[in-house]
């Protein structure tokens, strides 16, 4: 190979040509080569890494906002429709609610004043075992029964008090009737009875040697009608003005009912003595 012709070991192109041309025939001494600051190593940034709950909140946060927005569209032209289910009108009696009882279905009290029940002579405790001719065992059958049966009709109750089966006859009447009767009561000039006692401490019991059952007063108020009127504490409560009483909240209800400064007659049982007690009552 002829001395003139060089080539390049690494491109391999003769010398005097191509891109190696500078780098192969310019050539410094040693001592002249100038020094070079080469750029020193730039340390490279780390790119930071999301977490996994990140994600998720984000996830999250755009799922919410687009539910947002999509309700926000949807919404003025969705129709405002309220769906109302109609209640059947059904035939009330004038008590407080039934339940089960041995027999047939029972009541704790006579609601209202004037109703049905009331002027059937029905008091709470009674079990009524027929209504309108058709047997009466459990509270869903009467109120089966009651929604069956046309307000106003004239019904035959058979009934159980004290061991006895007697019968009696009632006129059901409308819900609002129902609410118009309360209403009235409560609206009374002379307003309600007061008796002197703590209702909250009465209770039922049954009088010893009989069939009975009265209410038992276990606290007289001092200085009140009862008091006044010599009613002790733990005499036993059978009668009320002439109503049988079986149980504290018709008791109750009597005594709320009772014309104020009305004297009553009062039947209790007082160590197994029968007593008649005339009550002069108050007014709350």
């Amino acid at each position: 190979m002829p001395a003139e012709l060089r080539f390049c070991r690494n491109c391999g192109f003769r010398l005097g040509e191509g891109s190696a041309e500078y780098t192969e025939t310019v050539r410094f001494d040693g001592s002249h080569i100038p020094a070079v600051s080469m750029p020193s190593a730039v340390p490279r940034k780390r790119r930071r890494r999301v977490s996994g709950m990140t994600w998720v909140f984000m996830g999250l946060l755009a799922f919410f906002v687009c539910a947002a927005a999509f309700t926000a569209i949807v919404t003025p032209f969705r129709p405002n429709v309220h769906v109302s289910i109609p209640v059947a009108p059904r035939s009330y009696v004038g008590v407080n609610s039934f339940e089960t009882t041995e027999g047939g279905v029972t009541f704790d009290n006579v609601d209202v004043a004037g109703g049905p029940a009331d002027q059937a002579g029905l008091v709470g405790g009674d079990i009524i075992t027929t209504f309108d001719g058709r047997s009466v065992r459990e509270e869903d059958e009467m109120m089966d029964l009651l929604r069956e049966t046309p307000i106003g009709k004239a019904v035959d109750v058979t009934y159980i008090r004290d061991g006895e089966t007697k019968t009696t006859k009632l006129t059901t009447i409308s819900k609002e009737e129902f609410e118009r009767l309360g209403v009235a009561f409560r609206k009374r000039p002379e307003g309600t009875g007061q008796f002197g006692y703590d209702d909250g401490e009465s209770e039922r019991v049954p009088i010893p040697n009989s069939k009975l059952f009265g209410v038992k007063l276990n606290e007289i108020l001092p200085s009140r009608p009862a008091d006044l009127a010599g009613v002790k504490e733990g005499d036993i409560v059978t009668e009320f003005d002439g109503i049988p009483i079986r149980t504290p909240r018709e008791f109750r209800m009597r005594v709320l009912r009772a014309v104020p400064y009305s004297t009553i007659k009062l039947v209790v049982f007082r160590d197994g003595e029968k007593m008649e007690i005339p009550v002069k009552m108050g007014r709350q």
